[in-house]
Formats: structure tokens, C-alpha cells, sequence
């Protein structure tokens, strides 16, 4: 035999990968007829590794690939990587501190030129880990945001849009991480929940008639107050807007303001604003005109704004200070224990700190119009549909987006400062000379602007920079717009928005048709994943352990539209068992020379069964197409699943064994031609979502001519319905299905053989039994089957269509003793039920307990009561024995 015993994905995979890469299967043809199909990858960063979130968003959009590829069209799968500005300035910053020195010791060209070897080195290893996944990209094409062709098009960008008043630099708050000295995106803060305090502060009134009560989390800041806010309409303050309060080890005056940003409800109903460190603040004070005071440096110290006592002290000692200054005059009313969320950035590990700064801005409020009509209008649409809420939400309350960054790598301005500090935004220096030299009427020393691009700048631009703009390429005429982008939820704002934006300002056209929106993978509790948790599910373990396969086939039966994934290992494995299923039926058909013919026709069956399952097979193919083409992913993999497992193996190749070993020549030579041509379109429909061990078989089986990565998705076949035939077999499956799930209800040995007594059966069930006797009575487990005769005593009874079935079990069994082990096991069963409905009853526990708990408990009483309900049938069925 050429099929081993048994399946070694490990052997095949990498061997599978290299051949298809080596003919070239995943290549898109600019030059081709065939209709584009293109899904832009997010490029993960340089810096990554695999995780279960990139096996899944891979894997989904790898499925929708190959399908597409199969039906036809010419598909782009673009890949590239980003060059994660702050995770790989800290991976080489790390490596230097590790032999002694520092960025800063290097100089900028230095260490630049030691981040690109870095790169270079060890910046493909996600790339790498990807080929294991089986995703079918575009290799050859790889783009990476800051190779020669995106740093074009990334400055052509930042020009026309700075020329067209679309960028601009402003003083506004940011996320400031004092550890890495830079703006950070929201994406970067991560809200971590902290046991903090809760200071209440007594601020003079200035006629000393007494003092205004405000709280704050961070008495530090009290430093650059510069008013107080209370409601408008708060009758215990009102007499107080317009006057003055002191700020306490300050000294300096500052206005009480009436302001719909103060709650009466919460605290004192009165605000202390810090215009220079709080967001909400600063925008209280813009609409106030309050003063603006930064009192803290680039590192999180506090600065020479403030009085001469607390310069030079880091932000946490002179919190410290502060406090214990207020409480030795007097101004400290309380301090109360305060559980709040605390923003850390995600790379440096610290608190940020809203930060008054001047940074470059993009004008999101004008380019964001389009992209809201877009998705108004259904050029772009989300799938599933709720998530264009969030989108509208965003965009229309959208804000200043700040893209300059202090940092060294990455895009670099293009904007050149004068002596006199005039801006000269350009492709390079020499251009930028030039304008200054028309500018001043001579030659002057010019500076550039330090910092560098947000990441999330040049990713705008990846749907079309990738594919040569800003030239006009062939690429770009064919492969713009791309059909979906799939992604999670989380970078919607930060990035579906943002291409959204660049594509129609720069393209005309939205940058793809469809948003689809994968949820979360989370752990088999529901919880998220997390390091400090240790409830991480590695997906490279998962493969060398279980195969490329099942983690994708897990993935895919997984990804319900909306709906988070818990995954186990056990669910995997699970999906291991599948494929070998899968491989023991190719090896059944190589056992029974089965060979696949190019030249049959399915529509020439003579047998039953062989129609039976052809038609069964022409439907599967209807439904797996209407599932990808409208992501449905899990509903696909379930079908197939179903139709494997169940339909091929466990029902066709069990009823084919008596015609395979029978005497009828043509029959049996009819039935190894269909399951050589059942397996082949299995292998064909099920090649998106399993590509490695559909391509082994199909390769080993030959079940085509050349290779399954570039074969044709089967077309639809509706002549090959088969109403009779599917008919007769539909009801013998249902015959045996149901006496097998009594006699496993009621306990019956499964090496037990019976007989069975069939009553009120009409003349075609009768027929239907005899032409189906030998697999039915096989299958079933029984020993004869008797029309027209009553049951003897001690029978169990079912329903199957018009007749009725009698089990005399009582011979195999102890009615009794089977009685009541059925009562104990449901009255176990009651009682675990009845705790969990008395949890879920407790408002204290589903208002408390984490929502992945609650949503366990429901799960498992659902489960609990399922498993009652079959019990209690069960014990009916003997009580009227």
C-alpha cells in the first residue's frame, strides 16, 4: 500500500509547503483574465511570534484564499511585515544594554544600522512560522513598511497631505510613556485594574469663607491646577462660580468654572482641572480658557512649572511629598482605598502620563467623511453588521490623530526647520533647501525634525502602497480595491479606519468590499489569554503535536460569527482523530482498489447507494460554497465534518462492504469508482480548511491529475439529486441511528446482538429493508428482523416514520437493575441541576462573578438537563417493557 498506516503530518507538512511554493500554486497573475480576488494581510510585526490570534485570523483568511483560488479567480494574497516602530527599537535597545552600551552612545545612523542587521537576521521568523500554518500567500511579493517603495510612498503621503492643510503640529495632550520618552497610540495603553487611593483635598476659598472639597487619584498633578469645576446647576456650588479658590503649596489663584463635565453625583461634585495632564481636563479648559501648566518633564519628573521644593523629583516620590505636605497644613481631608484602572503602556510597563506636548497631527475629522459615507452607502460593509456601529462611533467622534513619535526607528519626517523655526516639508534634503532658499533669498543651515511616523502611518497605506503606488503598476490596477479584510475587533479604529481614510483620499475607491470581523480566542474557561494568567495556548505546540491540519480545522469549526472561541487542547486532538478518520478512509479505498477515473460520470449509477451518495456529495459542495462565500466558516467545517465522519465513513463505506465482497461484478465495480470519485471531491472540498493532508492523499491516491493546490473547486451538479435513492438510504441510516441510541440509553452491551419486531410498516419499508438487510442487521446489531409479529415481553419500543420497532432487551439485560440505576443516575443529575439554577438565581453571584463563570454555569445546566431528558426517556422506555 502507498498510504502508511498511519498520518505523520510532521513528515509531510514542511515537504507539502515546499512544493507548492516551488510550482508556484499561490502566485497572482497581473497579466490573467481571471477576476481578481485580494485580501491584504495584516502585516504582523517584525518583531512576532505566532500566536492563537494569528493562527486564527491567518488560517480564516488562508481558507477564503485557496477557496477562491480554486474557483477561478486570480487571487492576491498580499504578505509583508510592519516594522513595529517602539517593539523593535526595545528589542535592539535590550541587546545593546546587554553588552554595555546604549542608542545613545551609537549615535542614530549607528543604531539604525544595527536595527536593520537585526532585522535582517531575525526579523522573518513569523514569516517563517506562517509557512507552517500552510498560508498560501503571495511569498514573493513580501512588502515591508519601510522598504524603499512604502518609504515613498509613505513621504509622497505626508507632503500632499501637509500641502493640502490636512497635516499640521499642535500642542495637545497625549499618551506620554516617561520610560520610553515617546507618544504612544491608545492601542498601546493597556487599562490594568489597580488597589489605589483616593485623596480628598481641601483648596481655600479666597475670601477665606472656607474650602472647596475636590478628589483626585494622583495628587501630583494638583501642581498644574488651574481651576476647579463644578455643575452649572449644583445648588451647593452655584454661589461659588466666578470666584477664586487657592491652590494649596502653590499659593496661586485659581477659578472656580461652571461646567457640565462635573458630576453632582460623583465624589464632592466638585473637579480639580489639570488642563496639561488629563483629557478631559484639557478640554475643559480650552472651553473655560483656563491656563495650561505642564509640571512634569519628558521622564515623568517634575519640572521647573512647579515650586522649587518638588523639581527634579520623580512623579511617584513627589505624590508622596505632596501628600504629606497637605497634611501637615490641614488640607488634607480623607484618603479612601480606591480600586480604578490605571493606564500602562503596553511596552514600557509604566503608567502613562497624559502628556501637553507639540506633536504633528492628521486632520481625521475631514478625511474620516468619506469612510463614513462609504460604509452609509455599502461600499464597504462589516460582517457581522453590528461591528459598523462601533465604527460610526468612532468616526464620527473622531479626533486630532497624532503621528509623530520620539523615537528613532522609523519613518523619519520629511519636515526641515530654519534658523527662525519655518517649516519646509519635502522628498528630501535638497528639496527642502530649495523651498528654504526661495523662503529666505539665500542658502540656510536646515534641521530635521527628529521624530518619526506613528506605525499605524505607513499601514494606512498598505492596501495600495503594496502594489506600486504611488506608480501606476499593473498591480494597482488590477489588485485595488481587495475584496476583505479580515482582522479582530480591536484594530478597527487604528487600522481598518485609517486604511479607510488613506484608500479613498488617495485611491477614490474604499480599499476592500467587506470587514470581516473575527472574535476572540480565548482559553477553555472563556478567559483571556495572558503571561501572568499562564493560561497561554501555544499554536506551533499545537502543530508539532496534533498537525497543521487540526489546528486550522479547530479554528475554522470554531469561528461562529460573534461569538469568542474557547479553545482546549482536547478540541484539537479531537480534530487530530478527524484527520486520521480521514486517512483510514483513503486507506479503505487503497485496501479495496478503489481507483479514482477521470472519466466517469456520476450521473451513470445504477446502485442505490452509489446514487445515494453522489447526490449527497453534489449537495455538500452547494452548502460549503454558500457558507465560505458568506463566512460562515464554522458552518462549512461542520458540514464537512459531518459528511466525513458520518455521511462517507461511518454510512457509505459500511453499507458498500456486502456489494464490494459480493458477487454482482458491476455493482461492486460501480461502488469502488464512486468512492474513489466521493473521496476525490472530499478531498477537493475540504483542501481550503485541511490543505496539507488533503493534498497527501489526494497526491497518494492519485486522485487527479497534478496537484490539489491548483485544482478547480467542483462545480455545482443539481442533475445529480437523487430523490429516491436518498430516500431508501436516509431511512435505513434513521432505522439503525435510532435503534442504536436506544440500546445505548438503555445500557444494552454493545457485543450484544437481538432480535427486532417491526409493526404498521408499509410495503416500501419492507422492500427497503430487504434490498438494505445485511448492513442494516450488521450496523444494528441484530439477529433477525420480524414484520407483522407483536414483541414479546420485556420489549422497549421506538417510532421510525409509520412503524413501530420492538426490542425484547429484557434478554440481554435486568429491567430492574437497569431501572434503577437510570433513577440514581437522574436523581444525581437533579441535584447538580438544581445547584447550578440556585447559583444563577443569586444576584450577588451573576452581578460578581466574571461573566466567562456565569456563562459557564449556563452552559453546564443546558448540558446537565439534556443529559436528564435522555435519562428520564430512557427509564420510560423500561418502565413500558
Amino acid at each position: 500500500m502507498t498510504l502508511a498506516k498511519t498520518y505523520e503530518p510532521q513528515a509531510s507538512e514542511s515537504l507539502l509547503f515546499e512544493a507548492w511554493q516551488k510550482s508556484k500554486a499561490f502566485g497572482a497573475d497581473p497579466n490573467s483574465s481571471a477576476d481578481p480576488y485580494v485580501i491584504m494581510m495584516p502585516p504582523p510585526n517584525v518583531t512576532g511570534s505566532l500566536h492563537m490570534g494569528h493562527a486564527l485570523t491567518f488560517t480564516l483568511q488562508d481558507v477564503l484564499i485557496r477557496y477562491a483560488r480554486m474557483c477561478g479567480k486570480d487571487t492576491l494574497w498580499q504578505p509583508g511585515t510592519d516594522h513595529a516602530g517602539i517593539a523593535t527599537q526595545m528589542v535592539v535597545e535590550r541587546m545593546l544594554g546587554e553588552e554595555g552600551t546604549s542608542r545613545r552612545d551609537l549615535g542614530r545612523e549607528s543604531f539604525l544600522d544595527r536595527v536593520w542587521q537585526w532585522k535582517e537576521e531575525s526579523g522573518g521568523t513569523i514569516l517563517t512560522q506562517l509557512h507552517r500554518l500552510g498560508a498560501s500567500a503571495d511569498w514573493p511579493r513580501e512588502r515591508f513598511t519601510m522598504d524603499d517603495g512604502l518609504s515613498a510612498a509613505v513621504r509622497k503621503v505626508f507632503i500632499e497631505l501637509y500641502d493640502q492643510g490636512l497635516i499640521y503640529k499642535d500642542q495637545r495632550l497625549v499618551n506620554w510613556d516617561p520610560k520610553l520618552e515617546t507618544a504612544i497610540s491608545d492601542l498601546e495603553v493597556q487599562p490594568t485594574e489597580t488597589n489605589g487611593k483616593l485623596w480628598h483635598l481641601k483648596y481655600p476659598l479666597e475670601d477665606g469663607s472656607g474650602h472647596i472639597i475636590v478628589a483626585t487619584t494622583r495628587p501630583e498633578t494638583m501642581l498644574g491646577d488651574t481651576g476647579v469645576a463644578v455643575h452649572p446647576d449644583d445648588e451647593r456650588y452655584k454661589h461659588l462660580i466666578g470666584k477664586k479658590c487657592r491652590l494649596p503649596l502653590v499659593g496661586r489663584l485659581i477659578p472656580i468654572v461652571g461646567d457640565d463635565y462635573a458630576d453632582p453625583e460623583a465624589g464632592s461634585g466638585a473637579v480639580k482641572i489639570t488642563p496639561a495632564h488629563d483629557f478631559n481636563d484639557f478640554d475643559v479648559g480650552r472651553r473655560q480658557k483656563l491656563e495650561i501648566i505642564n509640571i512634569l518633564d519628558r521622564q515623568g519628573r517634575i519640572n521647573e512649572n512647579a515650586p522649587s521644593k518638588y523639581q527634579g523629583l520623580d512623579r511617584f516620590d513627589a505624590r508622596k511629598a505632596i501628600v504629606a505636605d497637605l497634611e501637615v497644613e490641614g488640607l488634607l481631608d480623607k484618603i479612601e482605598d480606591h480600586l480604578h484602572m490605571v493606564p500602562y503602556g503596553d511596552r514600557g510597563g509604566v503608567p502613562i502620563e497624559p502628556y501637553l506636548t507639540e506633536q504633528w497631527y492628521v486632520d481625521a475629522e475631514t478625511l474620516a467623511k468619506p469612510a463614513i459615507e462609504a460604509v452609509e452607502t455599502g461600499k464597504t460593509k462589516f460582517v457581522p453588521e453590528n461591528w459598523s456601529k462601533t465604527y460610526f462611533e468612532w468616526m464620527r467622534n473622531i479626533q486630532p490623530w497624532c503621528i509623530s513619535r520620539q523615537l528613532w526607528w522609523g519613518h523619519r519626517i520629511p519636515a526641515w526647520y530654519g534658523p527662525d523655526g519655518e517649516i519646509f516639508v519635502a522628498e528630501n534634503e535638497d528639496s527642502a533647501k530649495a523651498k528654504a532658499r526661495a523662503h529666505y533669498g539665500e542658502d540656510q543651515a536646515l534641521q530635521q525634525d527628529p521624530d518619526v511616523l506613528d506605525t499605524w502611518f505607513s499601514s494606512a497605506l498598505w492596501p495600495f502602497s503594496t502594489i506600486g503606488w504611488p506608480e501606476n503598476t499593473p498591480e494597482l490596477a488590477k489588485y485595488y480595491p481587495g475584496d476583505v479584510l479580515v482582522t479582530g475587533f480591536d484594530i478597527i479604529f487604528f487600522w481598518v479606519a485609517r486604511m479607510m481614510m488613506m484608500g479613498l483620499h488617495f485611491m477614490g475607491d474604499v480599499p476592500f468590499r467587506t470587514v470581516y470581523i473575527h472574535a476572540l480566542v480565548r482559553d477553555e474557561k472563556g478567559q483571556k489569554m495572558s503571561k501572568s494568567k499562564g493560561n497561554v495556548i501555544d499554536p506551533l505546540e499545537l502543530m508539532d503535536k496534533f498537525g497543521a491540519d487540526a489546528v486550522r480545522f479547530t479554528l475554522t469549526a470554531m469561528a461562529a460569527q460573534g461569538r469568542d472561541i474557547k479553545l482546549a487542547a482536547s478540541r484539537v486532538e479531537g480534530y487530530r482523530n478527524f484527520a486520521t478518520k480521514l486517512w483510514n478512509a483513503a486507506r479503505f479505498s487503497e485496501l479495496h482498489s478503489c481507483e479514482f477515473d477521470a472519466q466517469f460520470d456520476p450521473s451513470s449509477c445504477k446502485v442505490t447507494l452509489n446514487q445515494w451518495i453522489v447526490a449527497k456529495t453534489a449537495a455538500l459542495r452547494d452548502d460549503i460554497s454558500v457558507a465560505l462565500e458568506n463566512y460562515r466558516f464554522n458552518d462549512a467545517a461542520s458540514a464537512l465534518y459531518q459528511f466525513a465522519w458520518g455521511t462517507f465513513c461511518d454510512w457509505q463505506l459500511e453499507f458498500a462492504k456486502p456489494i464490494l465482497s459480493g458477487e454482482d461484478r458491476e455493482a461492486a465495480a460501480e461502488t469502488r469508482t464512486v468512492i474513489a470519485w466521493t473521496l476525490s471531491r472530499l478531498m477537493h472540498l475540504l483542501h481550503p480548511i485541511m490543505p496539507f493532508l488533503t493534498e497527501e492523499i489526494a497526491s497518494k491516491r492519485k486522485l487527479l491529475d497534478g496537484q490539489l493546490v491548483k485544482a478547480s473547486w467542483p462545480a455545482a451538479e443539481p442533475h445529480l439529486a437523487a430523490p429516491k435513492a436518498e430516500s431508501e438510504i436516509d431511512w435505513a441510516i434513521r432505522f439503525v441511528s435510532q435503534i442504536r441510541a436506544v440500546r445505548a440509553e438503555c445500557n444494552v452491551p454493545p457485543g450484544a446482538r437481538i432480535e427486532a419486531f417491526v409493526q404498521g410498516a408499509s410495503e416500501e419499508t419492507r422492500e427497503r429493508f430487504l434490498r438494505n438487510e445485511e448492513p442494516i442487521k450488521r450496523l444494528a446489531r441484530l439477529t433477525n428482523v420480524v414484520f407483522g409479529e407483536a414483541a414479546p415481553a420485556g420489549a422497549v419500543q421506538l417510532v421510525v416514520d409509520e412503524a413501530t420497532i420492538a426490542l425484547p432487551i429484557g434478554d440481554v439485560i435486568d429491567l430492574k437493575e437497569e431501572t434503577d440505576r437510570l433513577t440514581k443516575e437522574i436523581e444525581k443529575i437533579s441535584k447538580e441541576a438544581d445547584g447550578i439554577k440556585k447559583r444563577l438565581s443569586n444576584s450577588n453571584f451573576t452581578a460578581k462573578a466574571p461573566p466567562e463563570v456565569v456563562e459557564e454555569n449556563r452552559e453546564r445546566l443546558a448540558s446537565v438537563e439534556l443529559q436528564r431528558n435522555k435519562l428520564e426517556m430512557a427509564r420510560k422506555r423500561l418502565a413500558e417493557a
